[in-house]
């Protein structure tokens, strides 16, 4: 059996604690909400209020709007303006005027602390790759309410029997390799006459990027128009392709390497007269320099890549194989903290608790990269879940704790969370396969009008 692992107390180590309590209290400061977008004097629910609210929501799927309010007066009434009703204790639990705030809180405060956190991560942590950080582009759908509002501009899914009643929300998002960090996510309707593809909905991911980016994506991004878009970013690429796509442009290459399991060639990359038809703004005399690499893999599958990188074959596979880690992560995302069931009713309020939901999933990627840093492993060897739970448990309700008390809930936190490292097998390999599909917790029946009534 094995003895139960424990943080040490240790001067530097404490100043670590510090550190990361200071971090802690600089992601969720929301002093500058209320600049940026005041609301009345006499308000309560100020922009502020209403974010770290919203965020708490997303936190505890499960939390009410009434929960959201009990817990605000009892963990963090220093977060409440100076109001009469405030200052004799009076404030009512009610949930109507948080509920109105709410509405009222314009989208751009929740994009704005989604882009200041996520930011914020992303610069405290290394770089993926050399001095070059490394994102994972993907795209996955969320079904929403079968509210009307939502069913006009994110259609349902139709077959052979009609339309269904669950809007589809595309989705797409980009991680950042060493951190798990997730940009904004993109969004736009899977289906209807307003329906995009997933490389459509990439430029706002890119526009979040640093110059020097290297992008990773699957077969599905593995075409012209997206390697141009990053190529016209000052970014590189690597990307999967598809047998077909690979195999008409290894016709125009020059193979220039190879090994036991791997071929290299290097051609000039122009779009395809579909591609032309496709994206007309295309530059007529538009071209890539690229190469191509075939690589046999353990699991029978060649890997196609085409890339602008000029890196050996074995490095490049090793990279791309980390690709896998943004399905993960999007899974922690949905599934973890529960935003494939957000209770939105309107497109606007879908927008401001999916993106309260990345403030959230990017709280916790947060955590577990101090946490990871003090045990000495990397983050993703840390298990999300536990990791999460966690957070909740010990430092969500103790926000505004004093640094040395904060400390010691934060070393019982991380002993517990020593133990609840991921297994580490290297060399076994998972053939991918999808998630069995969550049933809903409500369906809903069409109701019949009684035509005999009166």
């Amino acid at each position: 059996m094995c003895a139960k692992q424990t943080v040490p107390v240790d001067p530097k180590l404490d100043q670590e604690f510090d550190r990361a309590f200071e971090q802690i209290q600089e992601l969720v400061d929301l002093s500058q909400a209320d600049l940026l977008h005041p609301t009345r004097s006499n308000a309560v629910y100020t922009t502020s209020v209403v974010l770290w609210m919203l965020v708490y929501q997303r936190m505890n799927p499960d939390a009410s709007l009434e929960a959201a309010v009990k817990k605000l007066l009892d963990s963090r009434p220093d977060l409440l303006p100076d109001n009469k009703r405030v200052m004799n204790g009076t404030l009512s639990t009610r949930t109507g005027a948080y509920s109105r705030a709410r509405s009222r809180l314009p989208p751009s405060a929740a994009e704005w602390l989604a882009t200041e956190v996520s930011q914020s991560l992303i610069e405290a942590s290394p770089a993926s790759h050399g001095n070059r950080r490394v994102f994972m582009i993907d795209g996955t759908t969320i079904t929403l309410p079968p509210e009307e509002e939502l069913q006009q501009l994110y259609p349902p899914a139709s077959n052979q029997y009609g339309e269904g009643v669950w809007p589809v929300a595309l989705l797409v998002v980009a991680h950042e390799l060493a951190s798990g960090a997730a940009l904004i996510p993109e969004v736009g309707a899977m289906y209807g006459p307003q329906a995009v593809s997933e490389t459509a909905l990439i430029d706002n991911c890119l526009a979040q990027m640093p110059a020097d980016s290297i992008v990773m994506a699957d077969s599905g991004f593995g075409i012209f128009s997206v390697a141009h878009k990053i190529d016209q970013t000052g970014m590189l690429f690597l990307l999967r392709m598809t047998k077909q796509r690979f195999d008409r442009l290894r016709k125009t290459a020059i193979l220039i390497d190879e090994g036991a399991n791997w071929k290299t060639w290097s051609c000039p990359w122009q779009p395809s007269p579909s591609e032309r038809k496709k994206h007309p703004d295309l530059p007529d005399d538009v071209m890539l320099s690229v190469q191509l690499h075939e690589i046999e893999t353990g699991e029978g599958k060649p890997l196609y890549l085409v890339t602008n990188l000029e890196e050996t074959v074995e490095m490049l596979s090793d990279l791309y194989a980390r690709r896998n880690d943004v399905e993960i992560d999007i899974r922690n995302i949905k599934v973890v903290l529960d935003t494939e069931n957000i209770r939105a009713r309107s497109v606007e309020m879908f927008h401001k608790e999916l993106l309260t939901s990345m403030v959230a999933y990017n709280l916790v990627v947060q955590f577990r990269r101090q946490a990871a840093d003090l045990v000495k492993l990397p983050p993703r060897r840390m298990s999300f879940k536990r990791i999460w739970t966690t957070f909740r448990q010990f430092l969500l309700s103790a926000m505004y704790t004093r640094a040395d008390e904060w400390r010691e809930k934060y070393r019982r936190a991380l002993s517990i969370a020593m133990q609840d490292k991921l297994p580490n097998r290297p060399g076994r390999n998972y053939p991918r396969e999808a998630y069995k599909r969550r049933p809903k917790s409500t369906h809903f029946k069409n109701r019949k009008k009684d035509s005999d009534s009166t």
